[in-house]
């Protein structure tokens, strides 16, 4: 049992849940490697896709410090998001982040340009070395991925990954890391959109790669279905109060998953969405359950 899975089998126990959740807390704080990276992150796709000089900065400043205090360590951004990394490095400088493991994207096309643009988010981020880049979507990739082992050779970052949306590409990722190694992979991957089940993520597992789930409440669908509708009263056996809690335990409770990154804009839903890593987490059998609750609304 490697690190990553005795820490989730630690705050799988249903005992002394939130004592637990604190030592796993406490845990993760002091070190940013992939294998303890704590399960909920932050994405930053629409939430932070504003401009620094026009917005109120210590919304922000709220919200990441709610984060940080919290336990999370993986923000997740992309130059495909507009305003979004100029407006993170921005709070990232008002803000202690010790802790961060900073994952962007390269999402562009030509080796030369991709460099230029992974430079110019480092410098954006204010963060040196950048902890993960991905392949944006898988855009380019024959080109990017020489370029990021090289990158991780130089020590301008320390991991590398491939990311995908909406399930268009999952042969195509399959195929690619078959043959070529990746450090992370990133997916969309909820209580409805679970294909990746099939193949992505056992072949994970496999080969030791981290998975990121994004999309974790399908951009919001998920909140329309379950509109008025109670939680089931055994949600509280993991220590569920609302369905956006739902939702994450039961993607983070999965072996092949390393983080989701919710994206949000207020505080409240932040400390909401943290709240996960504490007490106890749904087994095989109650997230075999969850799906039901879910499909039968």
């Amino acid at each position: 049992m490697n690190r990553r899975m005795f820490n989730r089998w630690l705050c799988s126990l249903p005992l002394q849940g939130a004592v637990l959740g604190s030592l796993y807390s406490s845990r993760v704080l002091a070190t940013s490697d992939a294998e303890n990276l704590a399960p909920i992150g932050m994405g930053t796709w629409i939430t932070f896709d504003h401009n620094p000089k026009q917005v109120q900065l210590q919304k922000y400043i709220d919200i990441v410090t709610a984060f940080f205090k919290a336990g999370g360590q993986m923000i997740d951004s992309s130059p495909m998001y507009g305003y979004a990394q100029q407006l993170l490095g921005k709070v990232l400088s008002q803000v202690s982040h010790q802790q961060l493991m900073a994952a962007t994207k390269v999402w562009i096309m030509g080796e030369q340009m991709g460099k230029e643009q992974m430079h110019q988010s480092i410098k954006l981020w204010g963060v040196q070395p950048m902890d993960l880049m991905y392949v944006h979507n898988l855009l380019d990739w024959q080109t990017h991925l020489p370029t990021l082992n090289e990158y991780k050779k130089e020590g301008v970052i320390k991991h590398t990954g491939l990311t995908t949306s909406h399930g268009r590409r999952h042969d195509e990722m399959v195929e690619i890391i078959q043959k070529h190694p990746v450090d992370f992979i990133q997916l969309s991957y909820n209580i409805h959109d679970r294909v990746v089940e099939q193949r992505l993520l056992p072949m994970a597992m496999d080969k030791g790669i981290h998975v990121v789930a994004n999309r974790p409440f399908q951009t919001g669908g998920l909140f329309t279905r379950v509109a008025g509708k109670p939680l089931p009263d055994w949600a509280q056996e993991i220590q569920c109060d609302t369905w956006a809690q739902f939702f994450l335990k039961f993607i983070i409770a999965h072996p092949a998953i390393s983080c989701a990154i919710p994206a949000t804009s207020q505080v409240s839903h932040m400390k909401e969405n943290m709240q996960v890593m504490k007490g106890a987490m749904p087994n095989a059998e109650m997230r075999a359950e969850m799906v039901a609750c879910y499909l039968k609304l």
